[in-house]
């Protein structure tokens, strides 16, 4: 029997492996993670992340084929190929701090590998890494090797949360890349054999190493840059009376670009999108592409440009000042469908109002209120480290409570900000939150999930992104 070991419990790797073992009935698979908690919750009813039809699939392989275990050591050392899904986050000090990503996760996980196998492994890349990551890890596998051959392959992921379990059992295309010698060959046609079980084999598609490592980097860059340019029209919509939507669907309708990825709203989030684009810019840096990095930070200024324009458009509205006056969060997770809160710009949007002293009542259906003043109390990037790591007790609790209503949330509130586009959101019944709320009421659709004209039939001041203002906002103008 194959068996295949992933080290890291996370977003990436728990799908991932839960898929392979459903896919896979006779391959063994094994999830390890050094976090106690991490693994008991993989272990129980309640799973450590939130993604549909996850949990069904997890049911159904768990004690069968497919196990999650703190025994790392042990795993690993049983395992033929060995997956890494470790967290790569960005620098926070040092060279390359703000941009470098920092490998100190990987590297320990290789060199346990080395440390611990006896038998010769295939071990693959499956966190996002910066391009010649595999070069590194292949030479610290190779001089701590006892004479065991180790192949390296880089499998980037392409997973979207919220879909994460759809893109799995039918993904666009599954990237392999291997070195370029007859033991690399074997060791992509072993992997390929894997996923081949389910996914058609026109659909994996084989390079280089760097090559596997540079697309996964290009793909998320690319996809950030299409929604900070509709972000960038939005606000040229809003300066001339133009409607985004009408034009991103214009737009959409070109076969060449395609309707995806062009709705406008507050901002782009996610572990993945800024973390990759700042590895870019640092990675053209150090090869001499000073030019090339220049044009990528572009998209995420843009993205930080929008955050703050929303931010300025809420406090210019309410008088020039939210100072103790209650604004409802309708959202904090980055997207629907998912729990996760990394790089949300609800914590941009968020923070931007805390500075002005707002009180804020937060609700979000998938995230705890625990996770959400962790969020609100961190520095840039501490996120994607160790949670021993992390600080705790902010001093802003004083002024955000999380409830989970989104009545209670906008009762007595003077503004309402949705920041994720849960459906529920759309079909709230806004009269009832409307006699609730203190006048004038005010809705900021970070989302453009409402129907503006509906809520302004009932009283509410809207602003909804890149639509043309409202008389009253047009009276109050946001100053950059």
């Amino acid at each position: 029997m194959v068996k295949i070991c992933c080290i890291g419990a996370g977003y990436v790797g728990g799908p991932t492996m839960a898929v392979i073992a459903l896919k896979c009935p006779s391959i063994e698979v094994a999830v390890v993670d050094i976090s106690v908690s991490r693994i008991t919750a993989w272990n129980s009813d309640q799973l450590p992340i939130y993604e549909p039809g996850l949990d069904d699939v997890v049911k159904q392989c768990r004690g069968r084929n497919l196990f999650f275990s703190t025994d790392v050591e042990k795993h690993v050392f049983e395992a033929d190929i060995v997956f890494v899904s470790v967290n790569t986050p960005t620098k926070t000090q040092g060279l390359g701090a703000g941009k470098a990503a920092d490998l100190t996760y990987w590297e320990s996980a290789a060199r346990m590998i080395a440390d611990v196998s006896k038998s010769d492994k295939i071990v693959v890349e499956k966190s996002t890494v910066p391009v010649k990551t595999a070069e590194a890890i292949e030479k610290i596998l190779t001089h701590n090797s006892k004479g065991i051959k180790f192949q390296i392959l880089s499998n980037p992921e392409f997973l979207a949360e919220g879909t994460a379990i759809k893109d799995l059992f039918n993904p666009d295309r599954v990237l392999i890349g291997g070195r370029e010698t007859p033991e690399g060959f074997t060791a992509v046609q072993t992997l390929k054999s894997v996923y081949a079980h389910w996914v058609p084999e026109e659909r994996i598609l084989t390079t280089n190493l760097w090559s596997a490592e540079l697309s996964k980097l290009a793909a998320n860059a690319f996809l950030a840059q299409r929604i900070s340019s509709v972000n960038a029209m939005s606000a040229l919509c809003e300066a001339t009376g133009a409607n985004i939507q009408q034009v991103a669907y214009s737009v959409g309708t070109d076969s060449r670009i395609g309707p995806k990825f062009l709705n406008a709203s507050v901002g782009f989030g996610g572990s993945c999108f800024q973390k990759d684009i700042l590895n870019l810019v640092y990675i053209c840096e150090c090869n001499g592409l000073p030019e090339v990095a220049e044009y990528w930070k572009q998209v995420i200024k843009i993205n930080d440009y929008q955050k703050s324009r929303f931010v300025n458009r809420v406090v210019a509205s309410m008088f020039n000042t939210v100072s103790n006056k209650k604004i409802a969060i309708l959202g904090f997770a980055f997207k629907k469908d998912t729990g996760d809160t990394r790089e949300t710009p609800a914590i941009d949007v968020c923070q931007g109002l805390l500075g002005d002293k707002a009180n804020l009542s937060i609700f979000d259906p998938q995230v705890t209120e625990d996770q959400i003043q962790r969020d609100l109390s961190m520095n840039k990037f501490d996120w994607d480290h160790p949670i021993h790591l992390q600080p705790t007790s902010p001093t802003t609790v004083k002024k955000v409570s999380v409830v989970w209503d989104a009545y209670e949330a906008t009762k007595d509130a003077h503004g309402i900000c949705i920041l994720t586009e849960w459906d529920e959101f759309k079909t709230l019944d806004y009269q009832k939150i409307y006699d609730n709320m203190q006048k004038p009421a005010f809705v900021f659709d970070g989302r453009n999930i409402v129907d503006a004209d509906k809520l302004r039939e009932i009283g509410f001041i809207v602003y909804s992104i890149g639509k043309q203002l409202d008389a009253w906002l047009k009276d109050m103008p946001a100053v950059a």
